[in-house]
């Protein structure tokens, strides 16, 4: 197992990753991240943000999941968690837990906060993340882009 920076060639394996997990959940509707214009270009996109990244991970020389870091509030030095998705195979093997520590690690160099946005439903996912020290939130920040989902986090990090 490798985690490491997305490539320009590793775009549309992402893609399909994304947009499978949120087809299999019922979730490839507007509002949600199935439509985000940047999927199609993830490495870009994230490469032309400041302090942003999105790490692939690799089983067997093959990507089969991955999760980014981007800002969300610059004024009040906050970055949001996105993207975090696992092919159904690897669903359960501590994955999500690695990417974890690598987007939050490389989170806290940069931001006060890290928010993310995801939905109730997706419990396995909500228990990570409030393993990981998120605290649910009672509506979305303002700036929010997916309008589908309805449950909010935020985690304070060790930024100096």
């Amino acid at each position: 197992m490798i985690i490491r920076e997305i490539k320009k060639e590793d775009n549309a394996k992402v893609k399909e990753i994304i947009q499978n997990s949120l087809k299999s959940l019922g979730l490839a509707i507007p509002g949600t991240a199935y439509f985000d214009p940047q999927l199609n270009d993830l490495h870009q996109y994230y490469t032309n943000l400041k302090h942003a990244n999105y790490w692939v991970v690799e089983m067997e020389g093959e990507v089969v999941g991955g999760i980014g870091i981007a800002p969300f509030n610059e004024h009040d030095n906050v970055c949001e968690l996105q993207k975090l998705y696992l092919t159904p195979k690897t669903q359960g093997l501590g994955l999500a837990k690695k990417l974890m520590e690598t987007a939050l690690s490389f989170a806290s160099k940069h931001y006060a906060k890290c928010y993310l946005e995801t939905q109730h439903e997706l419990k396995a996912a909500c228990k990570l993340y409030e393993k990981f020290g998120f605290a649910l939130l009672p509506e979305p920040l303002l700036g929010s882009e997916h309008s589908a989902m309805n449950a909010w986090y935020i985690k304070p990090l060790n930024y100096s």
